[in-house]
């Protein structure tokens, strides 16, 4: 018997486990690991003393990679429940409270993040300050702190009360009686015990995603006018179902109700492509309605947010904390539109209402109603409600106390009952989901029970229906087909200024429909047909380059090949049930001929062509979205060796040739055709710490950065590329020579500051190690003006963080930070002069201005900011 023992999960998710040491590791952690624990048998139910409860992990490794492929990495937010409360380690007089408390393994940077994103993920909004910043009165805001604190047993506790963590780097650390581990590479780690070791590589490959749990088969669905698709009826326990959740289908567009893990594997199951999605109603933000967030940032259009400025809030504030990035940037992800609690608001003929609903964390039903015969049709949608016997122990008039008034509490069990033709209610239980009973005498026309992982009982069935998932309840019928417009805006978009009686030759065709693997065109062979996709995911693989590109809606396929008259270089294949236009070749041709747009076209597919066979823009881009991008594009040739200057608004590509990545004479990377650079300035408006040399004659292309910004699949690719570099940069910075070293105790407990704080340390010892290798004036002046540069960046990021929670001494603050600037740009420009400056001076200014700086002024201003609940 091996004293460690190394099993595979799934995807990307690995177990170990040293028995003889009590340690049980889960290594990765992305959505819904918890539920494959539990199918791999390593979650079991037991029974000590007559007392039930789980088995599982007691210590999670995170990954490296905060995303990987599109997807979170590491969500420890129900792996930790599950340690918590369903293996008793925090239950009183539970045979599983031994006094072990969960343990996050990992690089000091993921463990923070982690932290502070189950904190979000525990409470919400965390003080009365951040619920009046987000739109409530201060009468409210104590209203709802009562409520939160009743909820949290009297305290908003950091997770670190709770948790236990472990920093993990290249040397061995012992995690738990003789057991240790240590990062080999990045993603990387080994575990020893007692001459034993067992390695674990968290790397997602290339185009891989994280899998689901559970099967799904594939739906063929109706553009409906008023529809409401199953499409999740579980929780975040329930191996055999997705969590809960909907879609509502109003006048043919597509709408989701929350988004839960593996929710780009049930569009796909249902038909329906991300690009068609026109926006969400997000009702909280605990992972089974949150993990599939970054799933919907894979479109290129901004989708439509829809929820109160308390949930959003509450929503960004999680999402800011595992990415570690400004709350602000959510709205670069997402269009987002405030609903207004209680009131109906109108969608564009939709009418919707988000009603409060008590829970630990912002939370809010929703009820869409459309107008029809008789008065309106409706859907009322209850996740994560809580149990009216619950919330009757929470009843004080002492307003001082936590807990609610009586008037909250009729409120709520009015609202509750509130009828609908179809209502979906949570029944999970336990102390903060619903209970069926509290519906017994709700006369709307249909209810249906989910967020349960336990089948219903016979009088849970009594009350309400079950639903399979992609059953449908059509509220008001169809009496046309929807597809035709959308067609129509497709072409429209794709050859603007064209008539209208010139893109009927176009529509006059017939839209086809594909089985899930069916074949559209094939590699090597002409196609005779042209397809505009309009519902459902079509895969474009192409032979010899190893890649794999998800088209959706909007997307021509075959346009090259039937253009030309040449074979198509790669194969079209469809993911799901998928609807397109079908064009006839010849006729396409004729049509791009006789509107004289031939040549536009031609140069534009090419173009195209290259754009959808790359990472950046081979996933759900839509034709349009890549036409507008390919007519920005410029080229420009560079000679071997020369760095690559693109400017502050421009991204580069590799067109031909290869470059490389350096930080002074160090190469960190070498591109090659297809691979991008310069999105630091241009996208992020952060200072690049690298720069572009090329290793041969090359040929790039210069893409204005204002193309990409607003598409969020291309956005995150780039945010996603630059985390992952930024920690291969710092990873091989281990491996260099250190003059200031970075010291845990450095750390001020802000993530955020801390993040930006190491990198002042590498760029830092960069310019002192430039300059003990005597390298010329102008490389040092060079590096300083990065070391500048990024601190003027830090200063204005660490500034306005305090100046939005008022902090006190933000003056001197800010007074500080601009001598520093002073004393450091001098420097610069001395040695940029050819002055002479001895290696001690430097080190002596450095040490105290960031050691210095980050120990004292830094360290308060942190204690602060964990005072108003920021880590």
């Amino acid at each position: 018997m091996p004293l460690l023992r190394k099993i595979e999960v799934t995807t990307g998710v690995w177990w170990i486990e040293a028995p003889q040491a009590g340690l049980y590791v889960l290594c990765g952690c992305p959505a819904d690991s918890v539920k494959h624990l539990m199918k791999r048998g390593l979650i079991v139910s037991a029974e000590s003393n007559g007392i039930p409860f789980e088995t599982g992990p007691n210590a999670i490794l995170l990954s490296d990679a905060m995303v990987q492929n599109g997807n979170f990495s590491n969500l420890a937010e129900f792996p930790v429940l599950q340690m918590l409360y369903r293996q008793g380690m925090i239950v009183p007089n539970h045979p599983g409270n031994t006094g072990v408390n969960p343990l996050l393994i990992g690089s000091n940077d993921q463990v923070q993040a982690q932290m502070q994103y189950i904190y979000r993920g525990n409470y919400g909004l965390v003080t009365e300050e951040e619920i009046v910043e987000a739109g409530e009165t201060p009468e409210r805001a104590r209203d709802l702190m009562r409520m939160k604190l009743k909820f949290a047993f009297g305290k908003i506790r950091h997770p670190g009360e709770l948790i236990d963590t472990l920093a993990v780097d290249t040397d061995p650390v012992e995690i738990r009686n003789g057991v240790f581990v240590r990062r080999m590479l990045f993603n990387v780690f080994e575990f020893s015990y007692q001459g034993e070791t067992a390695v674990v590589d968290l790397n997602l490959p290339s185009y891989e995603t994280y899998e689901a749990p559970y099967p799904l088969g594939f739906y063929q669905l109706k553009r409906e006018y008023f529809a409401v698709i199953h499409c999740g009826e579980g929780d975040g326990w329930d191996i055999n179902r997705p969590s809960m959740a909907s879609i509502v289908m109003f006048q043919g567009k597509v709408y989701l109700v929350d988004a839960g893990p593996n929710i780009l594997y049930s569009l796909n199951s249902l038909g329906i492509g991300v690009n068609e999605i026109e926006g969400i109603f997000h009702t909280h933000s605990h992972d089974d309605h949150f993990a599939g967030l970054t799933t919907l940032i894979r479109s290129d259009h901004k989708l439509k947010y829809y929820a109160t400025p308390l949930v959003k809030a509450s929503v960004a504030k999680k999402v800011a904390a595992l990415l570690a990035i400004d709350e602000e940037a959510f709205d670069e992800y997402f269009d987002v539109c405030p609903l207004v609690e209680g009131e109906w608001n109108h969608i564009e003929g939709l009418e919707v209402m988000p009603v409060f609903s008590p829970h630990p964390v912002e939370t809010t039903n929703m009820r869409f109603r459309a107008m029809w015969e008789g008065g309106y049709r409706s859907y009322n949608h209850l996740a994560d409600i809580c149990r009216l016997s619950v919330l009757q122990s929470f009843i004080t008039e002492d307003a001082a106390a936590p807990g609610i008034s009586q008037a909250l509490y009729d409120q709520v069990a009015a609202d509750y009952l509130a009828p609908a033709d179809v209502k979906k209610i949570d029944v999970g239980g336990g102390m903060i989901h619903g209970d069926a009973y509290d519906f017994r005498n709700d006369s709307s026309g249909k209810i249906i029970l989910a967020h349960t992982s336990q089948r219903n009982t016979r009088a849970q069935k009594a009350i309400g229906s079950s639903a399979s998932f992609g059953t449908i309840d059509v509220l008001i019928p169809s009496n046309h087909d929807f597809i035709w417009p959308y067609a129509y805006e497709a072409l429209d978009a794709y050859f603007p200024g064209i008539p209208r009686h010139q893109m009927r030759v176009l529509l006059n065709n017939p839209v086809v429909t594909f089985n899930p693997g069916t074949i559209l065109v094939k590699e090597r062979l002409v196609n005779d047909q042209i397809y505009l996709l309009l519902s459902g995911s079509v895969e474009m693989i192409p032979i010899e380059v190893d890649m794999r590109s998800v088209l959706s809606a909007g997307a021509l396929i075959g346009e090259l090949s039937g253009l030309f008259g040449a074979a198509a270089s790669e194969t079209y294949r469809a993911a799901s049930f998928v609807q397109a236009l079908a064009i006839p070749a010849s006729l396409y041709s004729e049509f791009v001929r006789r509107n004289e747009v031939f040549p536009d076209v031609s140069r534009l597919v090419e173009h195209r062509e290259f754009l959808l066979r790359t990472t950046l823009f081979g996933e759900v881009v839509s034709s349009k979205s890549l036409n507008r991008i390919a007519q920005s594009i410029t080229s420009r040739a560079v000679k071997e060796g020369v760095y690559i200057d693109l400017g502050h608004d421009v991204v580069g590509m590799i067109k031909a040739g290869s470059a490389g990545r350096f930080l002074g004479d160090h190469m960190f990377e070498t591109l090659k055709g297809g691979d991008f650079f310069g999105e630091d300035y241009a996208i992020f408006n952060t200072p690049s710490l690298l720069r572009v040399k090329a290793l041969e004659p090359c040929e790039v292309f210069l893409v204005p950065a204002h193309t990409l910004r607003d598409i969020p699949s291309v956005r995150w690719k780039l945010f996603e590329a630059s985390t992952k570099r930024t920690r291969s940069m710092v990873e091989a910075g281990e491996h260099a020579r250190v003059l200031i070293k970075w010291h845990d105790e450095y750390s001020v407990g802000v993530q955020r500051i801390d993040a930006h704080h190491r990198r002042l340390f590498e760029i830092a010892n960069s310019v002192l190690d430039l300059m003990e290798r005597a390298a010329p004036n102008g490389e040092v002046a060079e590096t300083m003006g990065l070391l500048r540069e990024y601190a003027r960046f830090h200063f204005g990021e660490e500034e306005g963080l305090l100046a939005r929670y008022k902090y006190p001494d933000l003056v001197g603050h800010k007074a500080r930070h601009a001598r520093l600037m002073v004393q450091l740009t001098e420097m610069q420009a001395t040695v940029a002069e050819g002055g002479a400056y001895k290696e001690v001076e430097v080190l002596t200014f450095l040490q105290e201005w960031i050691v210095g700086h980050t120990l004292s002024d830094d360290h308060r201003a942190a204690v602060y900011l964990n005072s108003k609940g920021v880590y």
